[in-house]
């Protein structure tokens, strides 16, 4: 059974929050951002699994990236977390580690790194980079472990029929190439099945949407559970013509990954959890 774990990873709705949305009752910005952030990113205590990325040029040419990734959780509820990305094809990037510690906290960069073989060489990235093409993709790094929501000023747009729509406009627009976004949150998994990235004239130059969800079983403290998952994304740029899509499979939730798997110590010798 396919899933997924990162910039694109899935988690149930609380049940409070989803009979408040269903009787109809208002909901605000932030209610609704924070539990779409909660369904991206949250699932589970952690998860792992392997990601196909097809790159598909304006010309119709194909390059093929295949990655395995651990994610776990730390501390408070939709707090901190860490990711470890261990690529496996094509021969020029296998071995190729990305990892991240991500801090939720106000004026805290994420801590990343990259391990490039060829070069055996551990590069630290910027935070300035973190906005920039994901190994030649048309995700960015920071699609990959999510953009926190205090990021953004959120406004939440009327509309009819099953998709709250929520417009962001960043808080620091010197730090980010998008003057907004627009993003249509699922009212039933709260999943943001479409963001629409915006120029300062209005025009939408960059779209990431969902085009599978599956739910994965799994268990929760002792409890059976199964999580609302995204198993297949597509990301578009209007700009160049090209396109990458995502497949999620092979994964599991709540495995018990241990925190130090996520040390720079295994950025040279990865952990057998993330080797195929």
């Amino acid at each position: 059974m396919r899933h997924v774990c990162g910039v694109v990873a899935v988690a149930f709705c609380l049940a409070w929050l989803a009979a408040w949305s269903h009787a109809g009752e208002a909901v605000s910005a932030r209610s609704v951002v924070e539990m779409s952030n909660h369904a991206s990113l949250y699932q589970g205590r952690d998860c792992r699994g392997t990601t196909t990325m097809i790159i598909t040029d304006k010309q119709g040419r194909t390059r093929k990236r295949q990655f395995n990734m651990l994610r776990l959780d730390c501390g408070a509820r939709d707090g901190d977390q860490k990711y470890f990305v261990y690529f496996v094809e094509p021969s020029d990037v296998r071995k190729m580690v990305f990892m991240v510690h991500k801090h939720v906290g106000a004026e805290a960069d994420d801590d990343r790194w990259l391990y490039m073989p060829s070069l055996d060489l551990v590069k630290r990235i910027a935070a300035s980079d973190k906005r920039t093409s994901f190994v030649g993709s048309d995700f960015l790094y920071e699609d990959i472990s999510g953009r926190n929501p205090s990021e953004d000023f959120h406004e939440l747009i009327p509309a009819d029929g099953p998709f709250h729509v929520v417009r962001g406009t960043p808080r620091n627009p010197g730090a980010v190439e998008f003057a907004a976004y627009v993003a249509h949150i699922d009212k039933t998994t709260w999943l943001p099945m479409r963001i629409e990235y915006h120029k300062a004239d209005g025009r939408p130059y960059r779209i990431i949407e969902v085009l599978e969800v599956e739910l994965v079983a799994a268990a929760e403290q002792g409890r059976p559970v199964a999580y609302p998952t995204v198993v297949r994304s597509v990301a578009r740029d209007l700009e160049t013509g090209s396109r990458t899509e995502m497949v999620f499979s092979d994964i599991r939730y709540n495995s018990g990954l241990e925190d130090a798997l996520f040390t720079e110590r295994y950025l040279r010798r990865a952990p057998r959890e993330v080797l195929p």
